[in-house]
């Protein structure tokens, strides 16, 4: 959590009462409550990292009025939200002044919503003012014991000009594994060259890895460099290698042994002074036996082997992986999203053929689809959803025990705590907003029936669904 101090000024006590009692029970950040005629006397020193002001919506020109002589009393920028009765808009052309709203009377799910886009907020002005560009680079994410490795063979051949061939499944992450290796090396400070080999047809390959000079072919106007003049005194990333055709696997491995080279239609040498990574998802031995790869190329690209794991061998990566996308989502001020422990538990589950960049463009998807809100496993797309973690939640015989033991066991198997730890509190809130809001859906509303599958009290469950906000079906009676 980013925020540590709310500031709330309101002059209405039953809204602020109202507001106090909700944010005790989620133990959110540490609040002041003060009127405005009290705020205007204490020390604005003492800089919050949340505004949350309440006015009179219905004179909106003079409330806005109002926000902006607040956030001019303080030196930083703050964001500000506001309490807004639920029928009251608020223009979108405030939003330079008001990043959010807070519906009343409150609800936690739009109350949670409202204070993570705070969060986020604050969280990227953090970034702003202390991340350096040179950090800006794609971090290799995971704790466990295959990416650890991974992390200790980069460090032990960074620094030399040895070949690495990165291998693994598409969408691993090996351009990852290739721009750390040139960031933690002696190159850093020269270009980083990608190429995907595979993607550029076989009649140009040789003219955009070596250049060409005017004439050289139809069409050749001028002259250009190629990828490898361009990555000179850097490194030279060869991703999908196991594409290139035969003709063009020669040519490389004569640049590869004698670090020279001449551009299409020149017979002028240039000197590679380059270093080389190569990557691929295809099995490059079998190839060989193919008669798809040359043998020589594959023992001079091989000098140093990196195996990327699939993610679903790193399961507990997933909630590390999550975190960082999300995290670079917020940077890219692209929106932000959380998930509630069930949610992850369940992604945990799923196969991810397509590894991470499946992930991240599950991410992505949705960003876009719950804003700043909050993802439960039943907001997931159905394939992501797992099997017995919801299956089983649903026990057909109306006994709860081995769905309370077959989850238990699997949360504790497909959850790991990040490194850099996580708000249990927080997690502990969401599985339980999740558990209820599920049991109420199976249950048809019908709350007597919910409490009985949570093994509560009704009136507690009541109280609970008060707080959260949630409400049992209304075309059910009872």
């Amino acid at each position: 959590m980013i925020v540590k101090k709310i500031l709330v000024i309101d002059d209405d006590d039953t809204r602020r009462n109202e507001f106090s009692t909700v944010m005790d029970f989620i133990d959110y950040a540490e609040l002041e409550f003060v009127n405005y005629a009290d705020w205007s006397s204490i020390d604005k020193s003492d800089e919050p990292d949340v505004l949350i002001l309440g006015g009179d919506i219905q004179s909106i020109d003079e409330f806005i009025n109002q926000i902006e002589a607040v956030k001019a009393e303080y030196s930083k920028e703050i964001p500000v939200l506001v309490f807004k009765p639920i029928e009251f808009p608020l223009a979108s052309n405030y939003s330079n002044i008001v990043l959010g709203t807070i519906n009343t009377p409150i609800k936690f799910k739009q109350l949670h919503q409202a204070l993570h886009m705070a969060d986020v907020f604050v969280k990227s002005l953090q970034e702003n003012a202390s991340q350096s560009s040179s950090m800006l680079f794609r971090s290799l994410v995971g704790n466990s014991r295959s990416i650890r490795t991974i992390r200790k063979l980069i460090e032990q051949v960074a620094n030399s000009d040895a070949n690495v061939l990165i291998l693994g499944e598409s969408g691993t992450g090996k351009e990852v594994v290739a721009r750390n290796l040139h960031y933690n090396s002696d190159r850093r400070d020269k270009p980083f060259v990608p190429v995907n080999c595979g993607a550029i047809p076989p009649d140009l390959l040789e003219s955009e890895l070596f250049g060409h000079e005017k004439g050289a072919f139809t069409g050749a106007i001028s002259s250009r460099i190629g990828r490898f003049e361009m990555a000179k005194g850097g490194t030279l990333f060869l991703d999908e290698i196991g594409d290139m055709p035969l003709a063009m696997q020669v040519k490389l491995l004569r640049v590869l042994q004698e670090r020279i080279f001449e551009r299409v239609g020149s017979n002028k040498s240039i000197t590679a002074d380059i270093r080389i990574i190569a990557a691929t998802h295809h099995d490059l031995e079998k190839e060989i036996i193919d008669g798809r790869f040359r043998e020589d190329l594959f023992y001079r690209l091989n000098v140093f082997p990196i195996d990327m794991p699939p993610l679903r061998d790193r399961v507990e990566d997933i909630p590390l992986l999550i975190n960082e996308l999300i995290t670079r989502m917020e940077h890219e001020q692209r929106g932000s999203v959380r998930f509630t422990t069930t949610a992850i538990a369940a992604l945990c589950e799923y196969p991810w053929t397509g590894n991470v960049r499946e992930l991240s463009n599950l991410i992505e998807r949705l960003v876009i689809m719950f804003p700043y809100g909050v993802v439960d496993v039943r907001d997931l797309p159905q394939k992501f959803r797992g099997t017995s973690l919801t299956a089983d939640m649903r026990d057909n015989d109306g006994s709860s025990q081995s769905s309370d033991t077959v989850t238990t066991v699997q949360m504790e198997e497909a959850f790991r705590i990040p490194q850099d730890g996580f708000d249990l509190k927080e997690h502990l809130i969401n599985l339980e907003y999740s558990l209820i809001k599920q049991a109420l859906e199976d249950s048809d509303g019908v709350v007597a029936h919910a409490a009985k599958r949570l093994q509560m009290r009704r009136t507690t469950l009541v109280e609970k669904m008060r707080k959260y906000g949630l409400h049992r079906s209304e075309s059910v009676a009872h």
